[in-house]
């Protein structure tokens, strides 16, 4: 009796068993699945994981090996130009499909493209899926059939498109092959650093997973969520869902997500604003789909001339938290310590490195990238073109944030800025290194030129 072929499934940003598309429909054929990771990190034009992610990896990786072996298979690592690893896996194994969930980037896209062109011409069967937006980028237009640049319209055409689809459950089973291909030791691609430790306190703050993202979900939606809307502004506050980084990993997908919220949380403002941040997430994917270069290049081709002022002392001023004010520096520490920071405090951090000290956007995002457990290839060039008013929708360049009067808003008690800048209040916290009037008129002269040129 002769064997049926097998079904690679190439996991990526999908890491999970549960509302996995590429997965469920391998499980359907009832062949041999053989589950992949590849660590692609020399295909031209892609991305690789900064450091925080790569510790998040490791352990979301681990976690998917778990979940892999309860259902009687493994997961096989490899390490590679994916297009080269995917092809030895096909003769290896004998598949004669590769079933895939996109991934969105500019770099994704062109490999992904090539790599399923190729198995196609060699008569194998390639296809791809979405496990990681509630819907495609493309499939949410304007009436003009483009692109949204306003979030508002862009959530009012979600809305009025309904509730995405139902989440699919994880497949019971998964039928292994007759002989497994070798896979890479996971410990030996050293995603987690060692010398120095600098994410030793991350896992008190994280369990990266489908496990983890689950519980989290869960204590979220049976508390939190119901002040969602009035708290999540405020850092010394446990009000947030934190699952960006899972979200990012696809530990959770944004499906299951919503589901879950609409089924399990009370109806009101809290569900709707988180609903709504859910959508933020799709918007940036949206913008990137329509704009490939977002992490390189200002949407506002305008700010090409902006006369930024690079300056690596306020860089690294600002990356140690050591500027002088409090609610930034804070934000800074948390970010080295946790690998997150709360989201009022990263627009104000991210304004007062764009605004109050004239380096070029791109700067902070590189070190949003390679120090966020959720840096991810969207959201976070989005987000830094949105602060600096480049963006899609963006605040107004002049709209730069007094952090002082932040910090007395967001901050009032100061049990955020006390927890990580004990040295308040003492000789050991420097002077500002910048004067908040002074660098607030030197922006908006700045921009004014940029208008004039």
């Amino acid at each position: 009796m002769s064997v049926p072929p097998s079904v690679i499934v190439w996991f990526r940003r999908d890491l999970r068993l549960a509302d996995n598309p590429a997965l469920v429909r391998a499980a359907a054929t009832g062949r041999p699945v053989v589950p992949v990771f590849i660590l692609d990190e020399d295909t031209p034009g892609l991305r690789p994981p900064g450091g925080a992610s790569r510790w998040w990896l490791h352990h979301s990786l681990a976690a998917l090996a778990g979940d892999l072996a309860a259902r009687g298979s493994r997961l096989i690592l490899r390490r590679g130009q994916a297009a080269v690893v995917l092809d030895a896996l096909v003769a290896e194994t004998g598949a004669d499909t590769v079933l895939w969930n996109r991934c969105y980037d500019k770099g994704s896209v062109a490999r992904d493209t090539e790599i399923k062109a190729g198995l196609r011409a060699r008569g194998l069967q390639a296809e791809s899926f979405n496990a990681s937006l509630l819907t495609e980028p493309w499939e949410i237009t304007t009436k003009a059939g483009g692109g949204y640049k306003v979030y508002t319209r862009f959530w009012q055409a979600c809305r009025a498109a309904g509730d995405p689809p139902s989440p699919v459950a994880a497949p019971d089973s998964l039928p292994a092959p007759q002989a497994w291909p070798v896979s890479d030791d996971l410990a030996a691609w050293r995603l987690v650093p060692n010398a120095p430790d600098w994410a030793a306190g991350f896992s008190e703050h994280w369990i990266p997973g489908g496990q983890g993202a689950r519980d989290r979900l869960e204590m979220f939606l049976d508390g939190a969520v119901t002040g969602y809307a009035a708290k999540r502004d405020f850092p010394g506050v446990a009000a947030t869902s934190g699952l960006s980084a899972h979200l990012a990993w696809g530990d959770i997908g944004p499906r299951q997500v919503w589901a879950a919220a609409v089924k399990d949380a009370p109806a009101g403002e809290g569900r709707e604003t988180f609903l709504k941040e859910l959508v933020w997430r799709e918007f940036a994917h949206h913008v990137l789909h329509h704009f490939p270069d977002l992490a390189e290049r200002p949407m506002d081709a305008k700010f090409d001339a902006f006369p930024w002022m690079p300056d690596d002392g306020l860089l690294a001023a600002w990356r140690r938290g050591r500027t002088g004010y409090p609610i930034v520096d804070a934000g800074m520490r948390e970010l080295w310590a946790t690998g997150t920071m709360h989201n009022r405090v990263r627009m104000v951090a991210a304004s007062f490195l764009v605004k109050h000290l004239l380096q070029p956007w791109q700067a902070g995002e590189a070190w949003f990238w390679d120090t966020l457990v959720d840096a991810d290839p969207a959201s976070n060039p989005f987000n830094w073109q949105w602060v600096a008013g480049c963006g899609a929708d963006a605040a107004p360049f002049f709209r730069v944030f007094n952090p002082s009067l932040q910090g007395q808003k967001f901050d009032k008690d100061e049990s955020y800025v006390r927890r990580w800048v004990p040295e308040l209040g003492t000789d050991a916290y420097p002077a500002p290194i910048v004067d908040h009037k002074g660098a607030r008129d030197r922006a908006l002269a700045a921009f004014k030129s940029l208008k004039r040129s």
